[in-house]
């Protein structure tokens, strides 16, 4: 398999085919925002996982608790759950990114490449501000 460029493209699936210069800017635009919107959700992720775990649920909660602290199902932390579901969402957006790079076509993995990019500058690469975090898995879907 080698990299194309054309219009000519199926991208994921059947019915998402491209076969004029619009249809497939529009693809193009489309895939640039799906890879943004997946370093936004990481960002969310990220985020709410140091939430999650910045205070233990107490039995008792106070006026400033956050309502997911003290929620408690089948043994799991609501903030935890909730954790588990974004990366659920996000693992889902990751591997469907990856599945259209695998269409080979140049503009595809352009748009997908420099959509990441912008949406790691736009939306993770801090303002100063920000505590660092170490994350303990190097994979970059995770």
């Amino acid at each position: 398999m080698t990299f194309y460029w054309g219009k000519n493209v199926t991208i994921l699936f059947d019915f998402w085919r491209t076969n004029s210069w619009l249809s497939y800017s529009l693809s193009l635009l489309a895939l640039f925002l799906a890879s943004a919107f997946y370093q936004y959700m990481e960002d969310r992720r990220v985020r709410f996982k140091i939430l999650a775990e910045s205070k233990p649920a107490s039995a008792e909660p106070s006026i400033e608790t956050p309502l997911l602290y003290g929620r408690v199902i089948w043994g799991w932390s609501l903030a935890r759950s909730a954790t588990a579901v974004l990366f659920t969402v996000n693992s889902a957006i990751g591997y469907m990114l990856m599945l259209a790079v695998m269409s080979f076509n140049g503009g595809v993995f352009i748009a997908i490449v420099v959509g990441l990019g912008v949406g790691y500058l736009v939306f993770r690469s801090g303002g100063g501000d920000e505590v660092l975090v170490t994350i303990d898995n190097p994979c970059a879907c995770a």
